[in-house]
């Protein structure tokens, strides 16, 4: 198949969502299936508010109509629910053309903490957005189950691998004092970064990562090591240096930091939340607990093999195979059989 994923998160943007679908490209090219991408490489873009290094895409309905014409897509999947994303939708809406998506990001949760938003009408819009779709991918199983509950329909299962020949144990000595509790991700207000610098550890916090928090971060807590953005082997290094994995988000719907972790030989310390309770479940190669400081000090009891063979059963193989095979299950669908729109009485962001 020629697949078309159109999303509004791409290069040089680091982030779940982007390491997803390029991974996810790469391991599809094994069964002989190209996927292309629709990204805001093609237009005209903007800084976002708050978030000066994500920038958003301005695209005109015309030349997105030319670019999903040109790639010849036998399928089309919609990755994000941003300005591309919202065109692609309505092309195929005109054309009746069939299409999926995938749920990647809490925006209810993140837009509430910025403005005065009600949760419950993003998840309105993004209820709407999402209601034509044949087939709504979800990370993981209580994901899927929390999106039915809120009135999603034909959520499907979409699950994430990571790259063990780039995340793996080595010798790595950064010369910071041991043990080393590591937190990768973007530096944002989401990700609850407090609840872990707060905490009276021993050793060495290290934060990999940039974004709009990392100034006032960096301020307020000058006793721990912020290293900034690193990607490939710089970052594969930064996990290999340290001890303990510590996850302070209770937001995210999956974290794809959480397998490269486990691939680095780092036990997990996480709140009991959907993303890490859904990664690693009752495995013992994490601690998951209320109180985040003893979760770290507990993990580091856990032994880093426990760690690799878990991560080992997760590969971008499994995943691709997964979202090829739902591409090709809706690939004659009726997209008219299955479309719903919802909630019609309440305000909505999606036309």
């Amino acid at each position: 198949m020629r697949i078309l994923v159109a999303t509004d998160a791409w290069h040089p943007q680091v982030n779940g969502v982007v390491r997803t679908l390029a991974m996810m490209a790469e391991a599809a090219k094994e069964f002989g299936d190209e996927v292309s991408f629709l990204t805001p490489e093609s237009f005209r873009t903007f800084a976002m508010p708050s978030y000066p290094d994500l920038r958003l895409a301005l695209p005109g309905p015309t030349k997105t109509a030319r670019l999903i014409e040109a790639a010849r897509p036998d399928s089309i999947h919609i990755a994000t629910e941003g300005p591309i994303g919202l065109l692609v939708r309505r092309y195929c809406r005109k054309h009746g053309l069939a299409f999926t998506t995938s749920f990647h990001t809490r925006f209810p949760e993140y837009i509430s903490a910025r403005l005065p938003i009600p949760e419950s009408w993003i998840w309105a819009a993004l209820r709407r957005f999402h209601g034509p779709s044949q087939a709504v991918m979800a990370a993981t199983p209580a994901l899927a189950t929390e999106l039915r509950q809120r009135g999603f329909r034909n959520v499907v299962l979409w699950p994430r691998g990571v790259d063990a020949k780039l995340f793996h144990p080595r010798a790595v000595d950064l010369g910071l004092p041991r043990p080393v509790f590591v937190c990768v991700g973007r530096l944002a207000v989401e990700k609850n970064l407090e609840a872990f610098l707060d905490l009276d550890l021993p050793g060495t916090k290290l934060i990999v990562g940039d974004g709009p928090a990392r100034a006032s971060l960096a301020r307020k807590y000058p006793q721990a090591v912020f290293l900034g953005a690193r990607q490939g082997e710089e970052l594969a290094q930064a996990y290999a240096a340290s001890d303990v994995f510590v996850f302070p988000s209770r937001t995210d719907t999956f974290g794809l930091v959480l397998l490269e972790a486990l691939a680095s030989g780092l036990p997990v310390a996480a709140f009991p939340v959907t993303g890490p309770r859904d990664v690693i479940g009752a495995e013992p190669v994490g601690v998951l607990d209320e109180d985040l400081r003893t979760a770290c000090l507990q993990a580091l009891k856990i032994a880093p093999q426990a760690c690799l063979e878990f991560a080992a059963k997760h590969t971008w193989e499994a995943s691709a195979r997964a979202f090829v095979d739902q591409m090709a299950d809706i690939r004659h669908a009726d997209p008219a059989s299955e479309a719903v729109e919802f909630e019609p009485e309440h305000p909505s962001f999606v036309a």
